[in-house]
């Protein structure tokens, strides 16, 4: 039954900060019970950000999260998972230890550790270029819905739609100021995104402005009113898997940073560990980082 309601409590919770600063705000409702769509993406489009994640109680996990953007539901969101786990932790309604999230697309474990929260996603599928001729998209669309040229990219790379939950392209460019000097096409990339059924992009480079990341990353996700994000856990997954597979890193945990080229920057740190077998293939993989509540919003609803 709909939740009759005038005012709402949503607290804004940076996702992925990196040493307490930066990160990526999400809103965070609690006890968000018997609210309807259409009352949920009304109070995301008033908190304002990219995504907020509505949090209710669940007879099969250890909570239900909802996620919506200004203009739409999204199965999962990476930044808005870690800050509602960050949240519920600093309540006291998580421990350390393993809890678990039902969205509309099923259960996915949540790890909460060293005041940490970790999210699962699942191992990955890949699509190459040539795979999208049926959806009308090549890869030279792609490049021109971000302004470079095959001598932008990691010689002998090719970009990857890569799913682990979420579909991204995923976009390898040959250096930190190639990734800077990016000024997307936001109206190709939301088409391209539509055609494909993408979240958006994730272009990176594997230098950047700190030695301790293995990749630095800006992305773009118009189809769900997102010019461009400071921190994306669900396709920092993605790009893990494609420095795997795809790159060859034998490395079975990685450090992303993201944000640094936004305007301001808010850099975010994400950490995500791959499940290896014993072939090295990937099994799943969990992503997450540290989440710092920021403020407290009243929402009324209409």
């Amino acid at each position: 039954m709909t939740r009759k309601i005038g005012t709402i409590t949503a607290q804004i919770v940076n996702g992925f900060v990196n040493d307490g600063m930066g990160g990526n705000p999400a809103g965070v409702v609690l006890d968000a019970d018997g609210l309807d769509e259409a009352q949920m993406l009304q109070i995301a489009r008033k908190v304002g950000v990219s995504e907020t994640a509505f949090v209710s109680a669940s007879d099969e996990a250890g909570f239900r999260l909802d996620f919506f953007t200004p203009n739409r539901r999204i199965a999962h969101c990476g930044h808005a998972t870690i800050a509602a786990f960050s949240y519920l932790a600093q309540l006291g309604r998580v421990s350390e230890g393993e809890t678990s999230k039902m969205t509309v697309d099923g259960p996915r474990k949540i790890i909460i550790r060293d005041n940490q929260s970790f999210m699962e996603q699942l191992s990955p599928s890949y699509a190459s270029p040539g795979d999208w001729n049926d959806a009308g998209v090549g890869r030279a669309d792609v490049l021109a819905s971000l302004g470079l040229t095959d001598d932008d990219l990691i010689h002998g790379a090719d970009m990857q739609l890569v799913n682990t939950g979420n579909s991204f392209i995923v976009v390898p460019v040959r250096d930190a100021a190639t990734l800077a000097a990016i000024v997307p096409d936001q109206s190709a990339i939301e088409e391209i995104s539509e055609k494909l059924d993408l979240i958006g992009y994730y272009v990176f480079a594997l230098e950047g402005e700190d030695a301790d990341f293995d990749a630095t990353t800006r992305m773009f996700a118009p189809r769900y009113a997102i010019p461009e994000e400071a921190a994306t856990g669900m396709a920092a997954g993605p790009l893990a898997c494609y420095l795997h597979d795809v790159l060859g890193s034998k490395a079975s945990h990685f450090e992303i940073a993201q944000g640094y080229f936004m305007t301001p920057p808010s850099p975010s740190r994400i950490k995500v560990d791959l499940d290896l077998d014993a072939d090295g293939k990937i099994k799943g993989l969990i992503a997450g980082g540290y989440g710092r509540s920021m403020h407290e919003m009243m929402i009324e609803l209409d």
